[in-house]
């Protein structure tokens, strides 16, 4: 009985890649009636479980992204407890609840809301917070030290300049926004399609897109211009994968005509969350009860591609879309310099208080002496003989005298805090980025992509990193695979490839007049490729043509056809979401088994010229807990048959009893010598389906894809079933080639001191075969292997590898390599991670040079980094291009993407992306050196320069009866730190550099200093304080000498003072700059002349205090 005329429809091949979804859960298709014959397939998703709250060490899944401990699929959606949406019918949908609009809003700030909100968000940070109470007890007439105008300026000049930063981004984001809503959609209104405004669509209403169209909101698909009901999307937009992705309509609404049908029905979803990957809806139409999964909705930002048309009825809008719900960012990071300078911060604040009780106490000593003389003395007068009338100071008492005294004192040496600092390491983290951003030597000419700074506030941790913890797929290697060899039936095809068959430049077919070939050439074994060519008679042959059947039919490719410089000649250009996929199938179109087309339910292979049809009878995606992935083909000879791939541990246990032991230990052969060689490898199985237990696999099916509890795991059930008897077809190597400069970049990074550690999903024999090619391992490296089944089994493992490793340290062997390489496996880490165990691993961790983890999950990788950033005091930075290291990146103290071949969801979870891994020597050796020796310098010299002017002043106030009279200038003062040396710290913070690009890269171990904190620390910052004292002293008494038997006042000489200091501290910087340029001699020197030239400028106007006192000095 054939099946060819069977209506076959969407069976959800869900477009999910192993190497991109940590938790995806089995699906696939049956059929709705129990006949052989049937009329359609019910079809269903998954639902995907986030992350955030399962142990580190967990191998399944866990809580969705919003913390809850139970997906939407393990209970039933009732009314309370879902989105009801009425399709075509808005009113009635947001009746009850009134649902968001669509229209959308990034920006922060309203004209309203701006000046409030921005100047609470500015005053989180607590110098702010302390500049406006200096402020406002200088407005008291008791404490006026300074007029009140000058005593606002520092603070309003800063608050000025990031207020004009964060207005100039919101306008940006506001016209974002204002484009965004008003782009046009054509919407169902009255029977009629209409357009209207993305920001006026609502929850229920019916929208028709066409080819390139963007998605306005989330839609759950109703009909499609394909028969099938399938279309393709691209989400580049949403999570950065270029790869087209399908998805399907429901058979029961695929035939229904919008504006000639009622289209009437209710869907109940699950409330907005921002699980991307997942959705769990039941839909009511026509009287029938149709379950939907993620195959069925399209996300907002999503473009249709590759089909002209498609309808949908919005279930999410505006900020509750998945898209929006996402777009909250990376979770904010301080750099650790930073966070160590606020300690120092805090000491100043205790030197502050000092100086200031040190005044106070000494201002009441006095005036007890001098009770008696207050009235008469000309410098401190109780009584005020400027008037006509003599009146009589507010003389509070020697108690509240003393307190005033330290309140003024507290003013008069504000600056003792450097309110500048804040503003400048911003600004000289944005001239930092500049030069990272435009460095040639981390462009990527393959992705044309340069290095992207997205988090300004850490670049001086990237001159600290102690771990570098590293994917390794798509992150070592290129993630472009080729396919290598291949095993059939216990014997090895690895024999020298060959690029073309024979003159041919491929293998390629006709169709309608036209070549169709493979877009990307791979190479054939000779001997394979004639075997392939003899049908599938003798029993080696019928290998081989079950092999390359599996490979064209066992996945989840798009055939797209793309047009050449030629017309009679296509590409054919295979998209998914796995690159391993794509390089299986591109194998078989090498070796004469080419995939044509793919529709929802069959697919088309043209074999040695002969265009077959199989229809699609069922599959189940691979997912992280049966690693692997099956489909039910029905094949044109009337069989039906399961073709099963996936990875050895998963697939030898599922093989049939009776199958050949011979075949089957050559093939495990095969496996070892591939992975020992770094490749990839699956093994394929297959076998022929009775009608009786594919009636029972699709009765199975479709009980569980209905069911409203526990869905995925029925499902799962349902797979497990399936995939079992299997005979093994054979097995397949693909290569993922290092990436270039992967070894060197590896070699300096550890001769640089920082340790290496690869994280990977793949198995320990390719995962130790990278690490020697990478030089991650070497010879002379012993290497400690832990693959335990059990709690005890890892503890004895780990006691017994410390002993070892405790031994190595005593005897110090300098020939031995280090106590080098620990390897460990995904399914110890189960058992040792987020238990006592953790401490053991720590303290091997920290013996050994390099840790290998092989088979971890996502969440294994951000346990590990977890393990040493709470247990170390190390910097951590880790690496990777996938969804599965998203976690590890947001754990890692910096986190770095790779803009590679597995999607952008790296990238925008990342604080630095970059197009390859050998840029991480530039980048940590030779920018984060620089970065953190020259923030380092910035910030003692911030506290420097101010420290020296404040003890100007505190000497002063010893010669004046601690009444807190300034020589200095009120304007001077506050113009100081803001602008006489402001400029000067900034451009030298930016551009010196105390070694060259070459010596770092050339001596690597020079880049120890950040990693001991050579350049900061608290040995540094007391000897900055330390040279303060004596500096200030100099000069303040030369002048004071100099002058001392002449007339000239203390405000005069208080210009000498600001000169002297602005002059001091100038030179001093110059002192320690190494490599000149001309900014940085116009920034020092014109530092200097603009001082004078403020100073003359403040004392000739006459409304100012200290008019031409300058011209005293004359």
């Amino acid at each position: 009985m054939s099946l060819d005329d069977a209506q076959i429809v969407n069976v959800n091949p869900q477009l999910q890649s192993p190497d991109t979804l940590q938790n995806s859960s089995s699906h696939g298709g049956g059929f709705q009636s129990k006949s052989w014959r049937a009329s359609s397939v019910q079809e269903v998703g998954f639902v995907d479980f986030g992350s955030k709250s399962v142990p580190q060490g967990s191998q399944g899944g866990g809580a969705d992204s919003e913390g809850l401990s139970l997906s939407m699929s393990h209970r039933e959606i009732d009314n309370e407890d879902a989105r009801l949406v009425y399709v075509n019918d808005a009113l009635k949908t947001n009746e009850r609840f009134e649902f968001a609009g669509n229209s959308i809003r990034t920006a922060k700030y309203s004209v309203l809301s701006f000046l409030p909100r921005n100047l609470f968000e500015q005053f989180h940070r607590v110098a702010y917070i302390y500049f406006l109470l200096i402020a406002i007890l200088n407005q008291l007439p008791q404490l006026a030290v300074f007029g009140r105008g000058a005593s606002i300026l520092p603070l309003s000049i800063v608050l000025l300049v990031t207020a004009v930063k964060d207005a100039y981004e919101d306008w940006r984001r506001h016209r974002s926004d204002r484009i965004e809503n008003n782009r046009m959609s054509s919407i169902l209104v009255n029977d009629r399609f209409q357009q209207k405004k993305w920001k006026d669509i609502q929850v229920g209403e019916i929208i028709r897109l066409s080819a390139n169209d963007t998605i306005p909101c989330d839609i759950v698909l109703l009909s499609t211009s394909d028969p099938t009901g399938v279309a393709y999307i691209q989400t580049i937009n949403l999570d950065g994968e270029s790869n087209l992705k399908t998805r399907y309509a429901k058979q029961e609404t695929l035939s229904r005509i919008p504006e000639k049908d009622r289209m009437n029905g209710l869907i109940k979803c699950e409330k907005p969350n921002r699980n991307i990957y997942g959705f769990h809806a039941t839909m009511e139409f026509d009287g029938k009860h149709l379950s939907l999964g993620p195959s069925n909705i399209v996300l907002r930002g999503c473009v249709l591609k590759n089909t002209n048309s498609a309808v949908g009825v919005a279930v999410y809008a505006g900020s509750e879309t998945k898209a929006m719900l996402n777009s909250s960012g990376a979770p904010s990071k301080r750099s650790r310099l930073e966070t160590r300078m606020n300690q120092e911060i805090i000491l100043l604040s205790i030197f502050l208080v000092a100086l200031c009780t040190v005044v106070s106490v000494c201002a009441g000593v006095w005036l007890g002496r001098h009770r008696d003389d207050l009235d008469i003395l000309p410098f401190y007068r109780k009584l005020d003989y400027s008037e006509p009338e003599a009146e009589n100071y507010n003389y509070s008492g020697l108690g509240m005298e003393i307190l005033f005294t330290f309140l003024m004192s507290v003013i008069v040496f504000q600056i003792m805090i450097p309110i500048s600092l804040y503003i400048s390491m911003e600004l000289v983290r944005v001239g930092q980025a500049y030069f990272m951003i435009r460095d040639d030597k981390m462009y990527d000419k393959t992705s044309n992509s340069r290095f992207q700074c997205r988090a300004l506030n850490i670049n001086e941790d990237l001159g600290q990193i102690k771990y570098v913890f590293s994917d390794k797929t798509g992150t070592l290697t290129e993630n472009k695979m080729e396919f290598k060899y291949a095993s059939i039936l216990g014997v090895d095809y690895s024999g020298e490839g060959t690029d073309f068959d024979g003159e041919q430049r491929g293998y390629c077919i006709q169709v309608n007049g036209q070549v169709w070939r493979p877009k990307m050439m791979v190479k054939v074994d000779k001997e394979l490729l004639q075997l392939s060519q003899t049908g599938n008679n003798m029993k080696a042959s019928k290998q081989i043509y079950d092999f390359f059947l599996a490979l064209a039919a066992c996945n989840t490719i798009v055939p797209i056809v793309v047009d050449t410089s030629d017309p009679a000649e296509k590409l054919v250009d295979y998209q998914g979401e796995s690159p391993d996929e794509q390089a299986l199938v591109y194998a078989a179109a090498a070796y004469g088994f080419m995939l044509m087309e793919r529709t929802s339910g069959h697919i088309v292979i043209d074999i040695q010229g002969e265009r077959q049809r199989f229809n699609v009878l069922g599959m189940h995606e691979f997912d992280s807990d049966r690693k692997r992935m099956s489909v039910i083909l029905g094949c044109p000879d009337d069989t039906v048959k399961v073709i099963v791939k996936g990875a050895d541990s998963s697939m030898f246990k599922i093989i049939d009893k009776s199958f050949n032991l011979d075949v089957l230990r050559a093939t495990e052969s095969h496996l070892h010598s591939y992975s020992s060689i770094g490749l990839r490898t699956l093994v394929v199985g297959m076998r022929e389906l009775g009608i009786p237990e594919f009636e029972q696999w699709q009765s199975s099916y479709e009980t569980a894809s209905t069911a409203v509890m526990g869905r995925v795991a029925l499902l799962r059930k349902v797979a497990i079933n399936l995939e079992n008897n299997l005979n093994v077809v054979g097995a397949s190597a693909i290569e993922d080639r290092l990436q270039m400069g992967v070894p060197e970049a590896i070699e300096s990074l550890r001769k640089a001191g920082i340790k290496v550690w690869v994280l990977t999903g793949d198995k320990q024999e390719t995962a130790i075969s990278i690490g020697y090619s990478s030089r991650l391992l070497t010879s002379n490296m012993s290497q400690v292997v832990i693959n335990s089944n059990s709690k005890e089994s890892c503890r004895k493992s780990l006691e017994d590898a410390l002993i070892t490793s405790r031994k190595f340290v005593v005897s110090g062997d300098p020939h031995a390599g280090g106590f080098g390489a620990l390897i460990i496996d995904g399914t110890s880490l189960v058992y040792i991670l987020d238990s006592e165990l953790e401490e053991q691993l720590f303290q091997l961790a920290n013996h050994c040079a390099v840790v290998l983890c092989c088979r971890v999950a996502p969440l294994q990788k951000a346990g590990i980094v977890a393990l040493i950033k709470n247990r170390a005091d190390d910097m951590t930075l880790a690496i990777g291009d996938g969804a599965n290291d998203v976690s590890m990146i947001q754990m890692a103290d910096v986190g770095i993407g790779i803009s590679g071949q597995e999607g952008r969801q790296a990238v925008m979870a990342s604080d630095f992306a970059m197009g390859q891994f050998r840029f991480l020597v530039p980048l940590l050796l030779v920018h984060g050196h620089w970065n953190y020796q020259r923030m380092a310098y910035m910030i003692l010299y911030n506290f420097y320069r101010n420290a020296v002017f404040v003890l100007v002043l505190f000497w002063y106030v010893l010669f004046t009866g601690f009444t807190l009279t300034t020589a200095v200038t009120e304007w001077s003062s506050v113009l100081y730190s803001v602008l006489y040396t402001s400029v000067p710290t900034i451009i030298v913070a930016i551009l010196d550099k105390d070694v060259s690009r070459r010596s770092l890269l050339t001596y690597p171990q020079l880049y120890g200093t950040g990693q001991r904190q050579e350049s900061y620390n608290a040995k540094l910052f007391w000897l900055t304080i330390a040279d303060t004292l004596w500096q200030s002293i100099v000069v303040f008494f030369v002048p004071l000498f100099v002058y001392w038997k002449s007339d000239i006042d203390g405000s005069s000489l208080g210009d000498l003072w600001t000169l002297a200091v602005v002059f001091l501290v100038n030179v001093h910087l110059a002192m320690d700059v190494i490599r000149w340029s001309w900014i940085s001699h116009a920034s020092i020197w014109g530092s200097i002349v603009a001082t004078c030239i403020c100073v003359i400028i403040i004392d000739i106007i006459p409304v100012l205090p200290g008019y031409w006192y300058v011209r005293s000095l004359a």
